[in-house]
């Protein structure tokens, strides 16, 4: 990157850093992306997994957001990621007889022909109503006394960090440069224009002058910090709202589909997981460290709460999995008018050579990215193409059908069950054949993990060579689920995982010790700070562990 000027430098290495980065490079466009720590490592690994209509933005009649976001869920289901995203049904308990199933079930019935008339709605089922007596067929776990009938309904879900991975890597092969662990510290002038950015490695040490002709600012809830660095007062606020999140066993909840809960605030999503049920979320204000928001125990037991209201079978502390706390990025404007944008996103250029990208949410990733080059675009003063991103399929994409219904004789071919053939096809899609490659020159990479046999030793292995992980950390949080999705939450996979990094990254013993005593201090301070009456202790309990394992 530092060898010659790019056209496009993207700062911030999330969902829409990463889609924006493949929206510059398949325009024709020299483009740089850079994340100060592994790709998806702040909200865009930690949000509810879900790529929706945002149903809930009906009752506000935001109309124009819920059909944008209805043609980008289409848009991935069916053409661009469709190994990625996938339907999951929703149950909506009604609680009033009459007026609420006429109010509810228009609102999603108008949600269905939203979806429809867009044209990208074929992929999922239309919603149905359902009496008490078969609402209660399809999700038992459910008090008698909850609910008087229910409406189900469609959406769809995805593995968040996963797809940000698969994003940055088919901006790769498109020709963008990317790094991980290149953390900006500042941004180069000439007059009043920005024209590059002062990249540090993490890694390897060294500070590089990287320019370019614009650059885009997707930092998210970092976005104040990073408009620091220019000196420049924005038109607008990033606000951070904390999120958090708590994972229970599948046999916890005895349901075939997910539910959607109203509570006095928001609403609560009960989300089918695998193996897992995953239940979110909350809506606070967080003003604390950005880069490790903390859940506290009155988070959780105010999960716990409002999930268990409904559930014929509660669940208490023991139950839970994993936790973990995300951070919203949400616009707040210099005057109250502004702030109403909340989930809406938006674009500026404060300072020529700077176009600054906030807000939105994650199934809209695609539609800021594209506002955002538009606005670098207009300041290179010549002719780009157009956006190509609606028919650029995600690596992994193409194929992938084919492969899905191949996936008997895979497993026949390999030794694999079909159930194994399944998972892999669903995390990397068509790339699974460079994964069945490295099991069939090592036999041994085709076994499961000892500690979280959802996953092949060759996973932890394919994450290090193909996925840029560069710690421990990385793996177990992000390129798998294993540090949520099990109780020990990934402790003790984590000496096994380390030793498979270890040959593709050229650790001695010394570092794989450090990647799993780091590890394991993390989990420590976040099991403390989830033990904290409040933001204020949590946070502090959390900030107990380092940051990053040194080399």
């Amino acid at each position: 990157m530092a060898e010659r000027e790019l056209d496009v430098l993207v700062v911030g290495g999330g969902v829409v850093g990463a889609g924006t980065a493949l929206d510059a490079v398949t325009r024709g466009l020299s483009t740089g992306l850079v994340e100060a720590r592994d790709w998806a490592s702040g909200t865009s690994s930690r949000s509810s997994k879900l790529i929706h209509g945002g149903l809930r933005y009906l009752e506000m009649l935001d109309f124009g957001l819920v059909r944008e976001a209805l043609k980008e869920r289409g848009l991935l289901l069916e053409r661009l990621a469709p190994h990625l995203v996938k339907p999951v049904p929703f149950l909506y308990p009604l609680q009033h007889k009459g007026w609420e199933r006429l109010y509810a079930g228009s609102g999603v019935a108008l949600y269905d022909v939203m979806s429809m008339a867009r044209g990208h709605g074929r992929g999922l089922p239309l919603h149905r109503h359902l009496s008490r007596r078969h609402a209660l067929r399809v999700a038992p776990c459910l008090k008698k006394d909850a609910l008087v009938g229910a409406l189900q309904y469609y959406d769809a879900q995805m593995d968040d960090a996963r797809y940000v991975a698969t994003l940055v890597r088919t901006a790769a092969a498109y020709g963008a440069k990317v790094a991980n662990r290149a953390r900006v510290t500042g941004f180069l002038r000439e007059g009043e224009r920005v024209v590059g950015a002062r990249v540090q490695d993490v890694e390897g040490g060294g500070e590089y002058e990287v320019r370019a002709k614009q650059i885009v600012n997707a930092t998210g809830v970092w976005t104040d910090d990073t408009q620091a660095m220019v000196g420049e007062r924005g038109q607008f606020h990033v606000r951070a709202s904390k999120g958090i999140h708590l994972v229970v066993p599948k046999d916890r909840i005895h349901s075939t589909t997910g539910l959607i809960l109203r509570t006095e605030k928001s609403v609560l999503f009960v989300i089918p997981w695998g193996r897992h049920w995953i239940i979110g979320t909350t809506d606070t204000d967080w003003d604390l460290d950005k880069a490790h928001p903390a859940a506290s125990s009155a988070d959780i037991d105010y999960l716990l709460e409002h999930v268990n209201s409904v559930l014929a079978v509660p669940l208490t502390r023991d139950d839970v999995e994993g936790v973990y706390a995300g951070l919203r990025p949400l616009l707040a404007g210099e005057s109250d008018a502004t702030s109403k944008l909340s989930r809406e996103h938006t674009v500026a250029h404060p300072v020529p050579g700077l176009v600054v990208v906030a807000g939105g949410k994650y199934t809209t990733y695609r539609v800021m990215a594209k506002d955002a080059v538009d606005a670098a675009v207009h300041g290179l003063d010549v002719r780009v193409a157009d956006c190509v991103t609606e028919d650029t399929p995600l690596l992994g994409a193409e194929g992938y059908r084919a492969l899905w219904n191949a996936r008997a004789r895979i497993a026949a071919r390999t030794g694999l069950h079909t159930v194994r053939v399944e998972h892999l096809l669903n995390r990397y899609g068509s790339l699974t054949e460079e994964i069945l490659d490295l099991i069939a020159s090592d036999p041994s990479l085709g076994e499961p993990l000892q500690a979280a046999d959802d996953y092949l030793r060759a996973e932890i292995t394919y994450a290090a060579s193909h996925e840029g992980a560069r710690h421990l950390d990385d793996v177990l949080t992000r390129r798998t689920r294993i540090s949520i999705e099990t109780f020990d939450r990934g402790t003790r996979s984590a000496r096994e995982a380390a030793e498979l990094m270890a040959p593709v990254l050229g650790w001695d013993k010394d570092q794989i010790e450090r990647e799993v005593q780091h590890y394991e201090k993390r989990v420590e301070a976040e099991r403390e700070s989830q033990r904290q009456p409040d933001d204020l202790t949590a946070d502090a309990a959390r900030l107990g562990a380092p940051d990053i394992v040194p080399l």
